[in-house]
């Protein structure tokens, strides 16, 4: 790929906003149990419609009133755009190695423990363009049914971000936009922006992707390994150029496996799909049959939920707090891990941890969710006998090779650019950014 790229033709703004919610419409989505939906989109209607008027209130009325100074220069810069910590964490390597690259997010974007360390695109606009809302929501009820009814409140967050980001990129004209992120609203909306501007676009990994994912549509990818490829060709056409790098956050992190033989310290990684009964259920179990591993929870950053009576039920129960605590610094603390359907299981595997898939949930669609148990990568545990007497073996002795199980996922594992991820990312985007005029 060289020279300049040619700005697409514009999408009919129904067929625009359909690209930008796709996820949200899909039976996976769908199907999300509802403690667990109730955090982003509560199921009553009534609920749904209070959420949305405070988002109008507190973030769009909000952001007209709120200025935006940023420290960096967006002009001409490499744009590295976040939608979370995660999404820092997979992209600052890139701002460390190159003087032209800014981090950047949505004005009132929560990007947790770093919202202070990225520039803001301005929204205030998007308040103009709330006159679309009726059009958006009748043309999506008769394409989706009773999806959009549900998801109306997803909609209406949705609306304007497109336009918004279109004014953004004539405005500042950055030399490109590397995502983090390829399936959230606002990423979305900018990547249509980018190419309706024709302004090139890249893409790296930060995670396991899911067939359920919008079809790879970025100038450059770079991805973690033949997993993600494999099903990306699942989630539609493959555009633009494609490599594959290994995981560039866990470099460091490779070169410190765990060579303990034999498993004494587990962390249980879950978040809002995993009812809070089944994980009280599963740590009173494991924690009186098994008494002299000790267990630690980590709660995703973005779980909203009291576990205040789990502390006081379980006292001796350790806990890491993952809005302070890094993944893999979270990992090298312990020898195996118990989770659900979570990526923290392949980064787990690449340490050298025993990781072992145990369904809280009981819903069908998500079971297996990035076919990590069909792969391979983990063992797993249909029951809390079968989960417990899994710990037990490992007790025993857990292998030194077992990160070799995680080759199909990261495609650096065993050759000479094994922890060398970020060196050769930024060799390729070099390259990449090398075609296109400053």
């Amino acid at each position: 790929m060289g020279g300049a790229v040619v700005a697409d033709q514009k999408m009919p703004l129904l067929a625009r906003l359909r690209d930008i919610l796709q996820l949200r419409f899909t039976d996976m989505f769908a199907a999300v149990p509802a403690a667990a939906m109730a955090s982003i989109s509560p199921a009553n209607p009534f609920k749904r419609l209070a959420r949305v008027a405070g988002y109008a209130g507190l973030r769009l009325l909000g952001n007209v009133f709120q200025p935006v100074r940023n420290p960096d220069q967006l002009q001409g810069a490499v744009w590295l755009y976040v939608v979370s910590a995660n999404n820092y964490d997979a992209l600052d390597f890139i701002k460390q190695a190159r003087h032209d690259a800014v981090l950047v997010a949505g004005q009132g974007k929560n990007i947790g423990r770093y919202k202070s360390a990225v520039n803001r695109l301005s929204l205030r606009r998007k308040l103009l363009y709330y006159w679309q809302f009726p059009y958006v929501f009748f043309g999506l009820l008769r394409t989706e049914g009773r999806k959009a009814w549900r998801f109306f409140d997803f909609i209406f967050y949705a609306i304007g971000y497109y336009e918004v980001y279109r004014r953004a990129l004539r405005t500042y004209r950055p030399r490109a936009v590397i995502f983090s992120n390829d399936h959230n609203d606002d990423s979305r909306s900018l990547l249509l922006a980018c190419r309706a501007e024709g302004v090139p676009t890249a893409y790296i990994q930060h995670a396991s992707v899911s067939v359920h994912f919008p079809p790879l549509s970025f100038d450059l990818s770079l991805l973690e390994g033949q997993d993600a490829l494999d099903k990306y060709h699942q989630c539609g056409p493959v555009r633009g150029r494609v490599e594959l790098v290994g995981m560039p956050k866990a470099d460091a992190f490779l070169k410190e496996k765990n060579l303990r033989p034999q498993v004494s310290r587990v962390g249980i990684a879950c978040n809002v799909h995993d009812p809070l009964p089944a994980i009280a259920e599963a740590l009173a179990f494991l924690m009186q049959e098994l008494p002299e591993l000790v267990f630690t929870l980590r709660p995703h950053p973005s779980d909203p939920r009291d576990f205040g009576t789990l502390r006081r039920t379980l006292p001796q129960l350790q806990w890491s707090d993952a809005r302070q605590e890094n993944v893999f610094a979270f990992l090298q603390k312990h020898d195996a891990l118990i989770a659900a359907d979570t990526s923290t299981h392949l980064e787990a595997t690449l340490l050298n941890l025993v990781s072992i898939y145990y369904q809280f949930s009981s819903n069908p669609l998500i079971n297996d969710y990035y076919g990590y148990v069909a792969q391979g990568l983990v063992d797993q545990a249909q029951s809390l006998p079968e989960l417990r007497d899994l710990l037990q073996r490992y007790q025993h002795e857990k292998p030194l090779t077992h990160f070799r199980r995680a080759a199909y996922y990261n495609a650096t594992i065993g050759t000479e650019y094994e922890s060398q991820s970020q060196a050769l990312a930024i060799k390729i985007i070099a390259d990449w950014l090398g075609a296109y005029p400053n």
